[in-house]
C-alpha cells in the first residue's frame, strides 16, 4: 500500500483542498496523536472534510485507483460557510442546527461524545470478556493435549506395522 499511498500523496502535493499525509504511530512523537484518533491498527487511513475535527475511518480499496477515486470526492463539504454544497435536505436540517443557540449546539456535541465514549468503554469490556473466555478457553486445550498424550503415544504405538518377517532362501 506504500507505493499507492506515495502516488497518491504525489498527486495531490499542490491541492489546496485535499493534504495527503502519514504518520507513523509507532514513533514516540505520534503516540498522542494516533491516540487521539483512535488508530490502533496499521495502516489506518483516516480522513477529515472541514469542520469535521474527529475524522473517519476510510474502508475502500487500498490500490492506487481506489485511493484517487476517493480523493476525488474529497473537499469542503456542507456547513454555515458553505451553504452551496447542500443539498436541499441538507440546508433545511443545517438552518434548524444554526438556529439553535451555540451553548445547546455544545451541550449536544458532548452529550453525543458521552454516549460514544460510554459504548467505546461497554465495547472495551465486552472484549475484555471474550479475551478472559479465549485464555480459559485456549488452557483447557492445553489441559486436554497434556493428558491424553500418554494414550494417543501408546494407540499409535500400538498401530505401528510390524517388523516383516525374515525372507527364507528356498532354493
Amino acid at each position: 500500500m506504500k507505493p499507492a499511498w506515495d502516488s497518491l500523496a504525489q498527486s495531490y502535493k499542490s491541492s489546496d483542498k485535499v493534504v495527503i499525509a502519514d504518520v507513523d504511530c509507532t514513533a514516540d512523537n505520534a503516540k498522542a496523536l494516533c491516540e487521539r484518533f483512535g488508530v490502533e491498527g496499521f495502516p489506518t487511513i483516516k480522513y477529515f472534510n472541514p469542520p469535521d475535527e474527529e475524522g473517519e475511518d476510510y474502508s475502500g480499496g487500498r490500490d492506487l485507483d481506489a485511493l484517487k477515486a476517493f480523493a476525488a470526492t474529497l473537499g469542503p463539504g456542507c456547513s454555515a460557510a458553505m451553504l452551496d454544497k447542500c443539498t436541499d435536505e441538507e440546508k433545511v436540517e443545517l438552518e434548524e442546527v444554526m438556529a439553535l443557540p451555540e451553548e445547546e449546539r455544545m451541550k449536544q456535541i458532548e452529550g453525543l461524545k458521552a454516549k460514544i465514549k460510554a459504548k467505546e468503554a461497554e465495547h472495551e469490556k465486552f472484549v475484555e470478556g471474550l479475551q478472559a473466555q479465549y485464555e480459559t478457553s485456549q488452557k483447557g486445550v492445553e489441559t486436554l493435549k497434556k493428558e491424553v498424550a500418554p494414550k494417543m503415544k501408546l494407540l499409535k504405538a500400538a498401530a505401528a506395522p510390524k517388523p516383516a518377517a525374515t525372507a527364507k532362501d528356498e532354493v
